[in-house]
């Protein structure tokens, strides 16, 4: 097996990623030369190591190392299913994956990418697979999913062992056939995107009336 990927480990050693809080981005310590971080999210950072630009490394906090054996537990599962990136190997801080081109959804929010039906099917097509995988397709959200030549690709597996429906994904296959028509195209500000983030994650998932919070999002918008 090629295991040149473990070239990048001495970086990797000089890196530490800190936990903040649930929701918040998590911080980094540390500095080489090789790597360069390419997203951060609660519980990891990913980073590419320039001399080996095909993979990505993604470097867990303390707190978080059970979801990085989880996640090696998910890919293997999950081998040879095109909606997720390949799994290589894992260090004891890291697993690596294939690095995937692409932009997250949030992204095209941001910058007024129309995201084509094709890749709302894809996930639907993904989280079926995962399915019959004898998992369960948790947190997917808009920063977990990327749009690949009008194709979705789906990050973060690490909650599939999970149980429980987290509705992410349902509330926004609803926000995609009954709010983006509205929005397809316009490039959303920021400090929105991170205003209907923080108002969601206060809410009780299961217990949200999604007619309800987007004409108070609807609301925000307009009032600006």
């Amino acid at each position: 097996m090629n295991e040149e990927w473990k070239q990048a480990e001495p970086a990797l050693s000089r890196m530490e990623v800190l936990k903040q809080g649930d929701n918040d981005p998590v911080s980094i310590v540390g500095e080489s030369d090789d790597l360069y971080c390419i997203g951060v999210g609660t519980d990891a950072a990913v980073f590419v190591y320039e001399p080996l630009p095909a993979y990505a490394y993604k470097l867990y906090t303390e707190p978080a190392l059970p979801k990085k054996q989880a996640e090696t537990e998910v890919y293997h599962k999950l081998a040879g299913i095109p909606y997720f990136p390949v799994y290589y190997g894992a260090g004891d801080r890291y697993v690596v994956i294939s690095r995937e081109e692409g932009t997250t959804l949030y992204d095209c929010l941001l910058y007024g990418i129309p995201v084509p039906r094709q890749v709302i099917d894809d996930v639907e097509a993904a989280r079926d697979l995962v399915r019959r995988n004898g998992l369960n397709p948790r947190d997917i959200h808009l920063k977990n999913v990327l749009m690949q030549n009008g194709r979705g690709k789906v990050l973060d597996v690490s909650e599939y062992i999970q149980s429980g429906n987290d509705k992410r994904w349902e509330h926004l296959l609803w926000a995609y056939d009954n709010v983006y028509p509205l929005l397809e195209g316009r490039k959303l500000p920021l400090w929105l995107l991170e205003a209907v983030k923080a108002a969601y994650n206060r809410l009780d998932p299961l217990n949200i009336n999604l007619q309800e919070f987007a004409e108070r999002i609807r609301k925000l918008f307009y009032k600006k």
